[in-house]
């Protein structure tokens, strides 16, 4: 995903294609809410209105890593209210809050294979105990057990949960092997799962299917198996009161407004992305606004009725501490004449050049600014989103519906996670930006 703030596509300044980057996008993300703290700090200053404000850094949302851990630790004990941004990535949900169905519970885990006994192997083969020799039988390692494990995992998805919830589970590879290939067996290989699923129970199922499959894996390889959390994450809970809140500052403030300069750039991307340039190439519904409830409605067309959550991101721990608004602004998203879809390069620098992501991050600050002056200074609609905080989880933090935290493991920091180096040779992505580029890549870019 790493790609320049610019109408082609070519990665950033002196890294590689496969460097890290802004999908949703993040950066606009953060700017948006740091907009909205401040301009509410402002006004409290101004106004004399008391009142506190936190704001959360949080790392490490693409595996819903970090706000287990802080909601565990305390992070958002204490509040009156969560006011949460994310820009629009899916429709309906585009200048709109979310209403019922919130997002679902995700668990995340990493399962290492090590192979620090290989000689056990050939002893039990009745071969040298030295086995130097290329053509000396070895143990098969640590890779071949991540590679078993990954097709096992593959082949017993339909026997894992049932075809409905919408469900979905992602893997990656973070290390496998440390040598060229050699007659060495692998000592360490490691593959991270994501699961994504509307609750906690289809979360469970499918971690034990996992966790016999590495059992399984680390057994026929020579090798032992440790699992390590990296994710616990609670389902979402729904306050009617804050999504309101949050959608009348949305409906005061107004859409996003794309002028004449952004789609000009529109239209460029649209061109060098092998389409045509549109009279309007932005989709229309980027400028208007949709009510919590019928986004609502439209979403649970395709659920079932006992479904409560759906989809993934991890602003739910959040809500189960105080009462949470979770509301969407429109990003730009360029509309497709022929029906084919765009290349991700194109959202991306979408989300980088200022004259086509600046109407959100206004928006959004706006929006953020208002609600949270509302909440500072509205006590009864402060107490109706406690109130039905406290209906909702059965007494509050410690009720009878109240989810507990999940977090019962240490910060997983210590993995080969994909990351930013700096060698003799400089800065560079942990993938060296100089590699061989893909063939689409090689042709002249200006």
């Amino acid at each position: 995903n790493c790609q320049d703030a610019a109408t082609v596509e070519r990665p950033r300044r002196g890294l590689g294609n496969q460097a890290g980057g802004h999908t949703d996008p993040h950066s606009g993300l953060g700017i948006s809410s740091l907009g909205g703290l401040l301009a509410t700090k402002a006004a409290m200053q101004r106004h004399g209105i008391s009142g506190t404000l936190r704001f959360t850094g949080e790392p490490a949302e693409k595996v819903r890593g970090s706000k287990p851990i802080h909601a565990a630790k305390g992070y958002y004990d204490g509040l009156a209210g969560m006011i949460s941004f994310h820009p629009f990535y899916m429709l309906p949900l585009c200048n709109t809050a979310r209403w019922d169905t919130h997002c679902g519970a995700a668990y995340a885990m990493i399962y290492r294979f090590i192979c620090d006994q290989p000689e056990r192997w050939a002893l039990a083969a009745g071969a040298a105990p030295i086995p130097q020799a290329h053509s000396a039988a070895r143990a098969p390692g640590a890779n071949d057990a991540l590679m078993m494990m990954y097709m096992a995992s593959k082949a017993l998805r339909d026997s894992m949960l049932p075809h409905q919830g919408g469900w979905s589970i992602s893997e990656a590879i973070l290390t496998a092997g440390q040598a060229t290939a050699d007659n060495l067996p692998a000592g360490l290989a490691e593959i991270q799962y994501m699961i994504r699923v509307p609750t906690l129970a289809m979360a469970e199922q499918v971690t034990a299917v996992l966790d016999r499959n590495a059992e399984a894996a680390a057994a026929m390889s020579g090798c032992r198996t440790e699992r390590h959390w990296v994710s616990k994450s609670r389902p979402g809970l729904a306050n009617h009161a804050m999504a309101e809140i949050a959608y009348e500052a949305l409906s005061t403030v107004g859409p996003p407004r794309w002028d004449e300069d952004a789609k000009a750039v529109a239209r460029e991307i649209q061109v060098n992305a092998g389409r045509m340039a549109s009279d309007e190439p932005f989709i229309e519904e980027l400028e208007r606004l949709i009510e919590p409830q019928a986004a609502e409605a439209i979403l649970r067309r395709d659920l079932p009725p006992s479904q409560v959550n759906s989809t993934s991101d991890d602003y739910t721990d959040m809500s189960w501490h105080t009462p949470t608004a979770r509301f969407y602004v429109a990003r730009p998203a360029l509309r497709s004449e022929t029906g084919y879809p765009y290349p991700a390069w194109v959202m991306n620098a979408l989300g980088g050049i200022s004259a086509t992501i600046d109407p959100m991050v206004a928006c959004a600050s706006r929006t953020i600014a208002l609600a949270a002056l509302r909440l500072l200074e509205d006590q009864t609609a402060r107490e109706a989103a406690m109130d039905e905080f406290v209906t909702r989880t059965g007494g509050g933090i410690g009720g009878s519906n109240w989810i507990a935290p999940l977090c019962d493991y240490e910060p997983p920091i210590g993995f080969r996670w994909p990351e930013y180096v700096t060698t003799p040779r400089g800065r560079d992505w942990w993938i060296p930006s100089n590699q061989t580029p893909p063939s689409h890549l090689t042709r002249s870019i200006p």
